[in-house]
């Protein structure tokens, strides 16, 4: 792993404009400096091809030896691009013939704001003066969409807030109806009408949410979500395979994966940080915390995911990068965790699917300190590769492109 805007790699012994001998040109420098890169490239390429082309045919290995597999540990394939937000809900719209069956439940004002973008007359809604703590939700889908702590009095007659409950969970969209530019706002979900926002609310958005109390639901604090309302039941699993850059962009582009973390695991020191990690010394690993949808992604896709984006028979090491911090490593939430994962290391081992032995540690999940801010999403960011083998079309069996997410 590098620094930020560092351009060196480690464990890659390199030359520099200092260290050349005096006697020698620059321009014969730089040629046997091109020359010791390229070789070392291409024995580090050559490797990684020659352990890529064994991953790749992890999915499809068969033999006496292989287990079968539990029933219902596999996903069937699915053409649906589930999406996520950062708050734990499924925000994936829904189809139209869905919408259409919700909107049968609702009153005719309710239908007429939400269906056919109707507006309420000002200061008649039912929760222009609710001061109550808890949530504002879909009216059609029950999606939560905003809350009381954000709410304010704008003095307009219809209920309204500052910022939403989670981004993904209001659409916009330009309108242009009764002769003026305004920008609607509506439920992602289900596409239900909600109002419009306006850029002359409070700080610290500057943003005015202008609701009709017809589209929304409330719910009080600590009472059950409605119907539709209840975010996804998730699960999560940590991984360290060595530069977690790499590692936490590979499970964002995985179905079902609500959520890649990057941040340091299993070391002596609380809230270590990335200089202090990178002397060696703490006994952190480089782990991705990933938050995931167990009805869509199953634990063993994850693992047979993260054993093929990752080299398991490097002893804290991956690639030129080197320290116990890049050590393979799967830390477990739970005791079946626990004994899945191990059964799949066994199962990797027994069948030979790799020239080296595994050294990959299988153990209980202790403390994981969330990295700084700038190793989060460090690929999307910078546009640089890394562990670009992309392992889901293959388990999944068919095509599986970036998927829409909070990240």
């Amino acid at each position: 792993m590098h620094e930020p805007n560092v351009c060196y790699e480690r464990g890659v012994t390199m030359f520099s404009a200092s260290s050349y001998p005096s006697h020698m040109s620059r321009s014969l420098f730089a040629t046997v400096a091109l020359v010791a890169a390229v070789a070392v490239y291409g024995a580090f390429a050559a490797r990684e091809g020659a352990r890529r082309g064994l991953i790749d045919d992890l999915p499809a290995a068969s033999g006496t030896a292989t287990p079968p597999k539990p029933a219902g540990t596999d996903m069937k394939p699915s053409t649906t691009k589930h999406v996520y937000s950062r708050a734990g809900w499924e925000v994936t719209p829904y189809s139209k013939s869905k919408v259409e069956e919700l909107a049968t439940k609702l009153t005719p004002e309710q239908f007429r704001v939400t269906q056919k973008s109707g507006t309420e007359p000002a200061f008649c809604g039912n929760l222009l003066d609710n001061k109550k703590d808890g949530t504002y939700c879909c009216i059609v889908c029950g999606l939560p969409l905003f809350t009381s702590a954000h709410k304010f009095n704008s003095g307009t007659g219809w209920p309204s807030f500052y910022t939403t409950f989670d981004p993904l969970h209001v659409a916009e969209r330009s309108d242009s109806t009764h002769g003026m530019e305004r920008t609607e706002i509506n439920c992602a979900r289900c596409g239900a009408h909600l109002g419009h926002v306006f850029e002359d609310g409070p700080r610290p958005t500057g943003l005015r949410y202008c609701l009709n109390s017809a589209s929304l639901q409330f719910v009080d604090k600590g009472q059950p979500w409605p119907a539709g309302g209840e975010p996804v039941k998730t699960e999560t699993a940590y991984f360290a395979g060595g530069c977690f850059w790499g590692v936490e962009h590979t499970f964002q582009q995985a179905p079902g994966v609500i959520s890649a973390e990057s941040g340091y695991q299993q070391g002596k020191t609380k809230d270590p940080t990335y200089k202090e990690v990178c002397t060696d010394t703490t006994g952190h690993a480089e782990s991705v915390k990933v938050v995931f949808d167990p009805t869509v992604i199953t634990y063993r896709q994850l693992l047979e995911g993260f054993f093929q984006m990752h080299d398991p028979t490097t002893m804290n090491r991956q690639g030129p990068d080197v320290g116990e911090q890049y050590r393979s490593a799967v830390f477990c939430t739970s005791p079946q965790q626990l004994e899945q994962a191990k059964a799949f290391v066994a199962d990797l081992t027994a069948r030979n699917a790799f020239k080296k032995p595994i050294v990959t540690q299988v153990e209980m999940a202790r403390d994981f300190y969330p990295a700084e801010e700038y190793h989060q999403d460090y690929v999307e960011k910078t546009g640089r590769a890394c562990h670009n083998v992309n392992p889901w079309p293959a388990i999944f069996g068919t095509a599986v492109g970036s998927k829409p997410s909070a990240h």
